[in-house]
């Protein structure tokens, strides 16, 4: 499991790095009207640096992919597979909840792009906090021989 976690996670980030260097397909359904304009925070924060961060949960998926190590390091590394699972999850479930209640309000989204975040774009998180989270569970109940080399 923590092998498909790496490859997620590199795969968010591949797509991450193609928008910040100028790419669009995709973005507009998925940032709607900064995909567009594309201010320097968007940019600096939105792309490169989600990139950033999702390639640290390439490593992340990495590690939960290796035997685990003696001590604290083991603990660490299972714990923050769980957060990444939870951080995941909750992205999710907020913005299925934000879509789901804005049927009658106004709201600064157009139809097309509520329905490629429902449908494309929201599922794919679900899909990476359900995937930590079995990485972190596989790893967490590593044990025997292959556990202790490190």
């Amino acid at each position: 499991m923590g092998r498909i976690a790496c490859t997620w996670a590199v795969a968010f980030a591949v797509l991450h790095f193609y928008w910040a260097l100028g790419g669009s397909w995709g973005l507009s359904v998925s940032a709607g009207p900064l995909a567009e304009e594309r201010p320097g925070w968007f940019v600096v924060v939105g792309l490169w640096g989600v990139g950033m961060l999702c390639l640290v949960g390439g490593v992340l998926g990495w590690l939960l992919a290796r035997p685990r190590p003696r001590g604290r390091a083991g603990g660490v590394i299972k714990n923050l597979g769980w957060c990444a699972c939870a951080v995941l999850l909750v992205r999710f479930i907020a913005v299925e909840l934000l879509l789901a209640d804005t049927a009658g309000q106004e709201m600064d989204i157009s139809p097309e792009q509520r329905l490629w975040t429902l449908v494309l774009w929201n599922p794919w998180f679900l899909v990476g906090g359900v995937v930590f989270g079995l990485a972190a569970r596989q790893f967490g109940r590593a044990s025997g021989p292959s556990s202790e080399a490190a």
